[in-house]
């Protein structure tokens, strides 16, 4: 740490060169600034640099640096371990760069760094074009894209990740690059899935599909049809095209308008079948969801962005997850998922899904470090709840639903799916075979680990 009073000039000229705004304890804001979604997260930056461009990353990455701060870098502000902010140091906070640029000629979007998934989605809607998003709108594209990207649209289009085109870095050194497959291609091999490990990402090019029609069925029944329900979506999933996607999931019936007053804040089960196509053919596809009992049903065709908002999660919220990938769904695992439902935390916000993978996540070209792509269904405990006497039971029920997947386990995992898991889980986020090369890439532009709130990537 630098001495106060060159510290203290620091910062006045950091408030007087940025384009964006700066934000220190004692400053009116400075609470608002630093709450993230996850409300177990409770860190306090000695300054929060709200980026109005990418000469503010320059500036502020420099500043840090001369005055030997930590870096934490935020976009959506979604990671789950709170990776977005630290504890006495700078926060790169990008949410006010979040222009979306539609190229429609070239298919092709330009995003800035603070984006989110609904500004994606919406800017590309008009043009009946998309590309794989996160499962909520609110999650901040970069940290997605570059951690793997897994959605409901990756059975057709590829991971978020299999659709990058080009990234704009800051690098610890305060420098901007550009890494492409022409540019830097080393590093751009790493950025597919090596997260925030290498530089502050200011924007990405990302390719964009051609996406005319959406269309959803979501269905709720009682808890005791759940494993005729899985089994049931696994088939209609196995059988069909790569345009079907979605979960099947138990939850806490919510107080919307079609829930039935007598489910609501029950278990029940549920299946989301999605499908990247016209609601006529998804139909077709899900006569055998709809054959089975069921207390209340949206079938519809749908906005891609609207889709994306479906169940977003309100932020403020205390929450853990985690993710087992699977090498399949067969009528064993079916049972363990389903048993484990019983002791799920109700009522809460809290989800126990299962999803396929296959398609195009499967059959994309490269060698990039996202070794769950060959997996074949992946289950995903996402614990959301308000009161902070429930933490141990929610985490215990996480870490049950993980020790159940065990006899199906690829060991491989989707790093933004997790908190912080220990390092044993980095590797199986990114591959042992691919972590001497990513921590030679480390070392070539990051040596110091000045961006270490991440999965983080040891320089070697």
């Amino acid at each position: 740490m630098a001495p106060l009073s060159k510290a203290g000039a620091a910062l006045t000229a950091l408030r007087e060169d940025l384009a964006g705004e700066v934000f220190t304890p004692d400053d009116p804001g400075y609470d608002g600034a630093r709450s993230v979604f996850n409300a177990m997260i409770d860190r306090r930056p000695a300054v929060i640099a709200q980026c109005a461009g990418t000469e503010d990353v320059v500036t502020a990455v420099r500043f840090a640096r001369d005055l030997d701060l930590k870096i934490a870098v935020r976009g959506g502000g979604h990671s789950v371990a709170g990776m977005s902010l630290n504890d006495g140091g700078l926060v790169v906070d990008l949410r006010r760069m979040h222009e979306v640029t539609v190229h429609p000629a070239a298919g092709a979007a330009h995003i800035a760094g603070g984006a989110t998934m609904s500004h994606l989605d919406r800017a590309c809607q008009p043009y009946g074009l998309a590309t794989t998003g996160g499962r909520a709108s609110t999650t901040g594209v970069g940290g997605f894209v570059l951690g793997g990207g897994s959605g409901w649209l990756d059975r057709t289009f590829g991971l978020a990740v299999d659709n990058l085109l080009g990234v704009e870095l800051v690098t610890a050194e305060g420098e901007l690059i550009h890494a492409s497959a022409q540019d830097h291609p080393e590093l751009f091999w790493g950025l597919h899935g090596g997260g925030g490990n290498f530089g502050v990402a200011t924007s990405l090019t990302l390719r964009l599909h051609e996406l005319p029609a959406m269309s959803i069925a979501f269905l709720l029944y009682l808890p005791e049809r759940g494993p005729e329900v899985v089994r049931t979506y696994r088939d209609v999933i196995e059988a069909g095209p790569p345009e079907a996607s979605g979960a099947a999931l138990y939850l806490t019936a919510p107080p919307d308008e079609f829930v039935p007053p007598h489910l609501v804040g029950r278990l029940v089960s549920a299946v989301l079948l999605t499908y990247a196509g016209p609601e006529e053919e998804m139909r077709r596809l899900a006569a055998p969801l709809l054959a089975i009992p069921h207390e209340s049903e949206i079938v519809t065709a749908i906005p891609y962005a609207d889709l994306q908002c479906m169940i977003d999660d309100p932020p403020g919220l205390r929450n853990y997850w985690s993710a087992e990938y699977l090498t399949g769904c067969p009528d064993a695992f079916v049972d363990v998922f389903c048993a484990r439902a019983d002791s799920m935390p109700v009522p809460t916000g809290t989800q126990h899904l299962a999803w396929p993978q296959g398609g195009a996540i499967a059959s994309a070209p490269g060698d990039y470090p996202v070794p769950y792509r060959d997996a074949a269904w992946a289950v995903h405990p996402f614990a959301i709840w308000e009161d902070e006497a429930d933490d141990e039971r929610c985490r215990q029920w996480v870490k049950d639903v993980r020790a159940d997947a065990q006899p199906w386990a690829t060991g491989a995992v989707y790093l933004n799916f997790t908190g912080d898991e220990g390092a044993d889980r980095v590797v199986a986020g990114l591959g042992d075979e691919n972590m001497r090369r990513l921590g030679e890439l480390k070392r070539r532009y990051d040596p110091d680990n000045v961006f270490r709130y991440n999965h983080n990537i040891r320089p070697l």
